[in-house]
């Protein structure tokens, strides 16, 4: 004899509450609120086992069994792994027609992330969630909840049919400025699955709702306060002290916070793995400090921004220790770092893969020539403002970094063609920023459009690996080039999906040329707007097409292409560099690297504004 429905809903939702533990490795594979896709991943599931009911001494319930067809036999796990691979809810509706524990499966997939896109959406779910005579427990299996598309609309009674669902893992609330701390702390209470909370741009949001995370969400492991300026250090403490699997933390623009909370979140949360501090003015260097000593799992760290810095925050580290961990450092805009501490950053951390040093006005070559240490593990450089930068410098990392596949250069006035000609050579360069590279003219577009040639143990070879991988290239205000470069680059780039020329006078001169720009963002000035000529998707191939259609004056570039004699002065740059070479004892290792874990790229587009 069949059970009844209640026992079905009891045993189901029973089974299923013990599927989430701080333990799990599929948080750090889905990372939500870090990550541009949030809420993408597949809920914790669990259901009663068919095996388990096979082993039923009931005889009824064994003859019953006995008569299932094959597929009703296969259990829930196996089920599950099907029923994930339907492209649609309604063919999940559909299964859920067939059998009761095709049902069961079925409707906790379905409702694990209850799609609330729509306020109309929202309605159904909620008007479910409610029922006290569901065949299911709607409320048991939300299991991930995002707000976030209708941030807008939401205020605290819209979240109130949300407080039944106590087993939620991931909260997105990203954006919902109508919230206060009573409708987010009192979906928190009692939220002993929460990993992970986003409540980004929610200003109103007070040290009551952090101090509710505190008290619940022992298990918590990613926190998403961005811009709630109104949060103190009193309340992270707390958070600190009870969350010891946080992993993931944003405090971007959190004004209040002080040293006071980041070294407690240093020495009480052990396996922190990113930490976003972008902004926060009153982090002086003990943080840092604290932080880069007690993470020995920490990959990233961001803390643009942050003016109280010096180069003691990485100068006070423990000598002779490295950390391996760490792929990815932000320090724009840290005005007072000097070479010293970018040369303690690479000694203590020799697996970094993307290093910001934009605005960071103090270092010079001597900082540059430390960075050539990382070798291929070095994928993207942000060097943008950094105005004592010479051709000598980057010449040779780029030679010893040849992996690079991100590099920016705006406003680096001092580098002319040299630098450009030798950083055509990286064969998997796919974004460039030269805005207000003034020195640079059409040779050296010229060389970003031609094959790159394939380069083993040091000798230049003639065959060429094909076309040019650019994909966005930023020329803005770099006032030497002309139409004729840009035409050559767009031909030799077919990859390109974005081209940035603001203030290059050659293409106002030709209105029809500008036809195919995106518009200027609204926040512009009018001046801004007039010189405004940037070339994203479509518009890049149009402007191709253009200007292959148009009738042009012939171009002579084939010397200029394929001439690979050094230009007048890269002798002396050569020498330079040799010198900067013999003092700081670069080894260059021609063995290849290990390649980094996937998923860890940096989620920066970075400093690619237009001036």
């Amino acid at each position: 004899m069949a059970r009844p429905r209640r026992e079905d809903r009891e045993a189901s939702t029973a089974t299923s509450s013990s599927s989430s533990s701080p333990e799990r490795t599929a948080y750090e594979e889905d990372t939500d609120f870090f990550t541009a896709n949030r809420n993408d991943s597949q809920s914790s599931l669990g259901v009663p086992s068919l095996r388990e009911e096979a082993m039923s001494p009931n005889p009824e319930e064994q003859e019953r069994l006995y008569r299932l067809s094959p597929i009703s036999r296969l259990p829930p796990e196996l089920l599950i792994a099907v029923f994930s691979r339907l492209s649609s809810p309604s063919e999940l509706r559909s299964c859920m027609l067939v059998s009761k524990p095709w049902a069961r499966n079925s409707a906790e997939m379905l409702w694990h992330r209850p799609l609330c896109n729509t306020w109309a959406n929202l309605i159904n779910v909620t008007r479910s969630i409610q029922q006290a005579d569901g065949y299911f427990p709607y409320n048991a299996l939300v299991r991930r909840l995002n707000l976030s598309n209708l941030n807008s609309e939401i205020n605290d009674g819209s979240v109130q049919p949300f407080q039944a669902c106590k087993r939620i893992e991931r909260l997105t609330l990203t954006g919902c400025t109508k919230l206060t701390d009573h409708g987010v702390s009192t979906l928190i209470h009692g939220s002993k699955s929460l990993l992970a909370l986003d409540i980004t741009g929610v200003m109103a949001i007070t040290d009551h709702t952090l101090q509710a995370v505190a008290d619940n969400c022992l298990r918590l492991q990613g926190l998403n306060i961005t811009d709630c300026s109104r949060v103190t250090d009193d309340s992270l403490i707390q958070v600190a002290k009870n969350c010891h699997f946080l992993k993931r933390l944003k405090l971007n623009s959190c004004a209040l916070i002080t040293d006071g909370s980041i070294v407690s979140v240093a020495e009480s949360c052990p396996s922190m793995l990113e930490i976003d501090l972008y902004q926060c003015r009153q982090i002086t260097n003990a943080s840092i400090t604290a932080l880069i000593r007690n993470g020995r799992q920490l990959r990233e760290l961001r803390v643009g921004h942050c003016p109280l810095l010096t180069d003691n925050a990485f100068l006070e580290l423990p000598k002779n220790m490295t950390f391996d961990s760490l792929r990815i450092l932000d320090l724009t805009a840290c005005h007072l770092l000097r070479d010293e501490a970018v040369e303690k950053i690479i000694e203590t951390s020799p697996r970094l893969r993307n290093l910001v040093l934009a605005k960071c006005r103090e270092i010079t070559d001597r900082a540059v020539i430390a960075i050539t240490k990382l070798g291929k593990n070095l994928h993207y450089i942000h060097l943008g403002h950094c105005m004592q930068i010479t051709d000598a410098a980057v010449i040779q990392l780029v030679k010893v970094c040849n992996r690079i596949r991100y590099i920016d250069l705006a406003c680096c006035q001092r580098l002319t063609d040299a630098s450009v000609k030798q950083l055509a050579t990286l064969q998997k360069l796919r974004r460039i920023g030269l805005v207000k590279c003034q020195n640079i003219t059409d040779r050296s577009i010229l060389s970003l459009a031609k094959p790159v040639p394939d380069q083993r143990h040091g000798e230049q070879r003639a065959r060429a690996l094909g076309p040019s991988l650019l994909e966005r290239v930023h020329l803005s205000y770099c006032v030497n080039l002309t139409i004729q470069g840009i035409h050559a680059l767009l031909n030799h780039c077919p990859k390109l999906t974005h081209l940035s020329l603001t203030g290059v006078q050659a293409f106002y001169n030709e209105e029809a040329l500008t036809d195919f720009c995106r518009d200027a963002p609204p926040e512009f000035t009018e001046h801004q707007r007039t010189v405004f000529c940037v070339f994203s998707g479509e518009g890049v191939n149009r402007l191709r097409n253009y200007l292959n259609e148009a009738p042009q004056v012939t171009y002579d570039t084939e010397g200029t292409m394929y001439d690979d004699r050094d230009p007048e002065g890269d002798i002396d740059a050569e020498g330079q560099v040799a010198g900067l070479m013999n003092a700081t004892a670069i080894n260059d290792d021609d063995e290849d690297m290990d390649e980094i874990e996937a998923g860890e790229g940096s989620q920066y587009d970075g400093g690619e504004g237009e001036g």
